[in-house]
Order: structure tokens, then sequence, then C-alpha cells
């Protein structure tokens, strides 16, 4: 925990950040079958039949692994649907197009899965949907019925969609970011973009988990927890955490829960989940997607973003949500991110409709790649990053290289990044408590409706056996205890102003990446996205948990990240970060399916649906219980004879 009078830390909405995790596992190899190992013993024991039956017992053996496999990919539920796992977004159309699969069908596979893994199983499941959309069915008959008639809206026409709890719907599902205090009558007007979903056809499919209020509640929180929702598990291993804030969308994409899903980002809560549970994370660039109708927390940072299994389905969602000119609700979609303002760079006029088009198997020839491995050690220098991270992020780098990359590592060259947590935090509070209000005054029929950040803090005193049964809002009180005023000193932050706080934070991002992209010729920046998923602990929470992250680098600008998965650590997935200027979401678009194509990562990796990982050497010894001696000796048995010997 960080005390009040030194916030000297970076606080990002989707977890505490800067935090070092527990130390990590140890060494493990794969562990077959050891009596494989023993052909002699088998001829042994089965004679001349002995080469014949064994090739049998292979052959049994082999096809029980891979029915226990399968198993383990459904939870042990052999009954779960499967036929359209890890399909993409152009292989689904394809089949709408040509009349083998329906947007009804379609929607009822992933319900069904949904009803299978999500709220069934081991641990009680993923639990990463928090409500299914009653209208799912009628939406998803309506799609199909303008396809007959010829008329398909965009790429995710039929496509179901999930999307995160903080983001509005006008219809009959709730929009709580995870908290009762938000719960009642459903938003009077859909988010710009849910609106742009509809527009294009998708089928939005119900609300994902959170962590409640985005992880800006309190500094003892744990991922992916929310009052409303409960606890959101990795599809991975159910005992691993699927980071946050935007834990249920990571982990449903990861699942196949939807074709793709949306989070919402203000520094790490889209790319963090992408990295846990093993998907493509897409944070664009501050103000190209609209946060008009999501609950916020700073409208410098905020952005919303897709979780999907590709890039392509990446790229293609974020053709759909995005906002090319001002929505008319959200200025920022008019302008430019924080790190852009002031420097006479304007919004471009020619933003992409299509940015599947980018998409490159080859994306990485001839590219330039600034490397930074800065905070890879970890934050606490007692509790250093164990080596085994450090030799699989080396890996996932020479692959870059493999792929036709050229790779500078800006840390060998002395480049540093500028950062400031103490000033994106007082950015991050100071505004939260005002844009919450703002936000308050769009709802009704619910507790803090025209309400202020106070409201909410007392909302949850009165119902704290719901709302905060494992931790506090510290930094809600903390927020609402900041001086009024954007150049008043905040003593909290040893003086700082809110304006002051500002400028750090745009200096960060023209002496930072820009800088870095300017100086070193280079495409984007790369580096490790966060540390594998840690073990979910609602006791001890996340506090230790976080050994590195590089989300912050683009944040505090509003630049966009997309991340990819490059490698796992015993069967935990890990990912890469490409990080870019404003409004280069087509660069980074090519590049990381550039590394996806060359890796293939996620494919040789999917989630298992485990209780916990490792998943090998934990099992401990097979105990044989001893047999009592209950016999008895009579001694009228002495004087009998046995007969007939």
């Amino acid at each position: 925990m960080i005390k009040v009078g030194s916030l000297n830390a970076v606080r990002r909405d989707l977890k505490p950040p800067l935090r070092p995790i527990a130390p990590f596992w140890k060494s493990v190899s794969a562990h077959f079958f050891p009596c494989l190992r023993f052909p002699d013993l088998i001829n042994g024991i089965f004679g001349r039949a002995g080469p014949t039956l064994m090739k049998t017992i292979l052959l049994t053996l082999i096809s029980i692994g891979l029915t226990l496999q399968l198993q383990a990919q459904n939870n042990g539920n052999a009954n779960v649907p499967t036929q359209h796992n890890e399909a993409t977004i152009a292989e689904l159309q394809a089949q709408m197009r040509a009349g083998s699969l329906t947007s009804v069908q379609l929607t009822k596979f992933y319900l069904d899965r949904i009803a299978a893994l999500d709220q069934n199983g081991t641990d009680g499941g993923v639990n990463s949907i928090i409500e299914l959309n009653p209208d799912a069915f009628a939406i998803a008959q309506h799609a199909d019925e303008l396809r007959k008639q010829g008329n398909v809206l965009g790429p995710l026409h039929g496509i179901p969609v999930l999307i995160k709890d903080n983001i509005d719907t006008h219809d009959k599902m709730q929009t709580t970011a995870g908290s009762f205090a938000l719960f009642g009558k459903p938003a009077l007007q859909d988010s710009t973009v849910a609106a742009n979903l509809r527009a294009g056809g998708a089928v939005i499919l119900g609300k994902t988990n959170l962590s409640e209020w985005a992880n800006f509640r309190s500094f003892e929180s744990t991922s992916g927890w929310s009052g409303r929702g409960g606890q959101c598990n990795n599809p991975y291993a159910l005992d691993r955490n699927p980071c946050g804030s935007s834990s249920g969308s990571g982990a449903a994409a990861s699942a196949n829960f939807a074709t793709v899903s949306l989070g919402s980002e203000t520094d790490g809560s889209i790319v963090c989940p992408g990295n846990a549970n093993g998907v493509v994370a897409l944070k664009p660039t501050v103000g190209l997607v609209s946060r008009a109708g999501v609950v916020p927390i700073s409208h410098t940072q905020d952005t919303v973003g897709p979780h999907a299994r590709t890039v392509a389905d990446a790229a293609a969602t974020l053709s759909v949500i995005q906002s090319r000119t001002f929505d008319g609700r959200d200025p920022a979609t008019g302008g430019v991110p924080l790190g852009w303002q002031g420097t006479g760079k304007k919004r471009p006029i020619d933003i992409p409709t299509d940015y599947t088009q980018f998409v490159d198997p080859n994306g990485l020839k001839g590219a330039r790649l600034g490397l930074t491995r800065a905070g890879i050690e970890g934050f606490d220098s007692l509790n250093p990053t164990p080596q085994v991270i450090i030799d699989k992020f080396n890996e996932a780098v020479d692959k870059l290289r493999a792929a036709g990359a050229t790779v500078i590592d800006l840390d060998a060259q002395g480049f540093t990044f500028p950062l400031n947590g103490n000033a994106e935090f007082l950015v991050l509070c100071y505004e939260f408590r005002q844009d919450v209000k703002n936000y308050f005054a769009t709802r009704v029929g619910v507790p803090v409706a025209g309400g202020t950040l106070n409201t909410a803090i007392q909302f949850n005193r009165a119902h704290a056996a719901v709302e905060m049964p494992f931790f506090n809002q510290d930094i809600f009180t903390l927020c609402a205890a900041l001086a009024q005023g954007a150049n008043t000193p905040q003593p909290l932050f040893g003086g700082l102003t809110y304006n002051q706080a500002l400028k750090i934070d745009h200096n960060s991002g023209v002496n930072g990446i820009d800088a870095a992209l300017k100086k070193f010729n280079l495409d984007a920046v790369v580096s490790f996205t966060d540390n594998p998923a840690w073990e979910t602990d609602l006791l001890y929470s996340d506090t230790g948990r976080f050994y590195f992250a590089s989300s912050s680098l683009a944040a505090v600008a509003g630049y966009p990240i997309i991340q990819v998965p490059a490698t796992a650590v015993f069967e935990t997935p890990m990912g890469i970060s490409f990080l870019g200027t404003a409004f280069s979401e087509a660069t980074l678009i090519k590049l990381a399916s550039g590394y996806e194509a060359f890796t293939h990562v996620r494919a040789h990796n999917l989630p298992q649906f485990l209780d916990n990982t490792p998943s090998t050497h934990i099992q401990g010894t097979n105990l044989t219980t001893p047999v009592q001696d209950t016999d008895t000796v009579k001694p009228l048995d002495a004087k009998k004879r046995p007969a007939h010997m």
C-alpha cells in the first residue's frame, strides 16, 4: 500500500500498478507416462505378445490423453459446443454469406458455452459475464432478415459482441460498473460505442464483469472483483487472475464466449487482461473512440477498445466502434490527445474506415522497433522478477528479429522514458471527481443519480457488507478530499497542481514515445505488456502481485497500444506490446499482425479451464495406506491337522 503522503507510483484504472508479484513458480518440465519408457518390462510381463500389446496400449493412452485434453478445454463437460471455437470474423461472415450459418445459430452457440463454462464448472466457472441481453435472439434474427434482403451493415453484421459493464446501453440491461450504486433503471441513451455497434449490425450479447469502478476505488482491490458480479476468473486456470479492470472482457474473448468483446482503459485496463488471458488487446488513441456514455475515470486518459483472438478481428472491431469525426457528445472525438496538444499536430482528416487493410503476415519485415526492458527486473530489488519470465520475454524479442525487424535496444542507447506516477495519479483523481459527477447527471432511477462522488462514498458505507466485504474505498475518499481549483496546490501530492501535473504528463509523451520514434527513426516502441497472471487472492488483494507493466508509457499522453500473445510461462500467457504516437493504429496493426503470423502463439496455447497452473509436478506422492494385521492365532488350532496332504 502506498501512503497518502507519498503517492509516487503510477495508479491505473485496471489495477494497482507498479507492485511486485509474489515469487513465481519453480522450474517445471513435461511429464509423460513413465511406463512407456520400459518396453523390456512390457515384454517381460506379456512375452511375445509384448510389442503388439504395447502398441495397443500406446494408442489407447494417446487416445485417452487427447480426450482428456478436449475435456479440459471444456472444463470436463463433453457436451460443451466447440464447432465455432477460434473462428474469426471473416470465417463467420463467409459461413453466413454462404447460408451455412445464421446469426441466431451463432448467438445460441455462444450462449450455450456461457451457460456451461461461465456459470458452471469448477470453482463456479469463469464468471466473466455479469448480464445477458434478453433481446439477443431478436437482434440476431433481425440481422439474419437483413442479410436475406441483401443488406449487410458492416464487418460485425450478425456477430455477437460482449461489452464491459461500464458502457451504457439503452435497453433492458443494467450499466453499473460492477456496483449496486448504479443498479436500477437502465441508461437513458446508448453510449456512442453501443450505438455504433447497433448501426453496424452487431449483436450485443451481454455485459462483462469487471473490477468494480474500473479498479479506481481502493488501493487494496483484487482485480476482477465487483460487488455485483463477484470474482472473475482466468480461463487458462481458474485460480489465476484475469487482470483488470476489463477482466470479464479479456476472459470472455479468450474463452470463446463471443466473437469479440469491448473493454475500457485508463492505464492498462485493456492490455493487461489481454496479456493475462492470451488474447489480442487494442487500446486506441484517446479520442478515436468516443467515451460518451461510459462510466469515467479521466477524460484525459480514458478510451474503449476490443479484445479479440486475432489482430484482424480487433482491427475489424475498431473500424466499427471508432468515431472518425466529432460525435457531438465527447469533445475528444474532435481533437487530439494530451501528447499532441500544443505541438501544432492536428487530428488526421483521413482516418481509415477499415483497419483490416493493414493486417499483414509479413508486417515485421523491414520494420524498425525500439525495445525497452525498463522495469522488467521488477519494482522491488528485494523481490526481483523470476529469471524464467525474463528469459521468456527475451525469446519473444528474438522472434521479432527472426521475423525481419530491426530491433534497437533503447536502454542500451541510454534513452529513458520520463514518467511521473505522482503527476498521473493527480490528474486521474482530480478529473474523476468531476467526470463521475457529470456521468451521474445522465442517470435516473439509480442510487447515485444526480449525485457526486460523495454520494457514492456514502452508498458504499451504507452497504458495506455488499460493496466492501474485501477492500475499502480509500481512492474514493482521497479523490473527494482534493482541493478545488486547477491551479491550487494539492498537499496530498506535495503541492503539485492539476495543471502542473497535466504538463508533466504531456511532456512524458513528447519526450517519451514521440522522442524515441524521431531520434531512432522507429515505426514503434516495443516492450513487455505485463507479467503473467498471478493467483487471485481476496484476502491479500493484488498488493505485491505486479512485477512490471509498460502501459503507462502510452497512457499518460493518450497514445495507442496493441498487445499480442507472445509466449507462455508454465501454460500461463504473456504478451508483447507495440506502442506508437497518436493515431498510429494502422502501423501498430501491421506490426502486431506480422508478429502473430510468425509465431502463432495463441494457437499453440489455448485456454484449458484448468483448476490451477502449473498443472504438472504438483500432485505429490501416491500414498499407500498401511494394512492393519487383524489375524489372531487360536491355541486350539495347533491341535488340528489338515486333510489329504
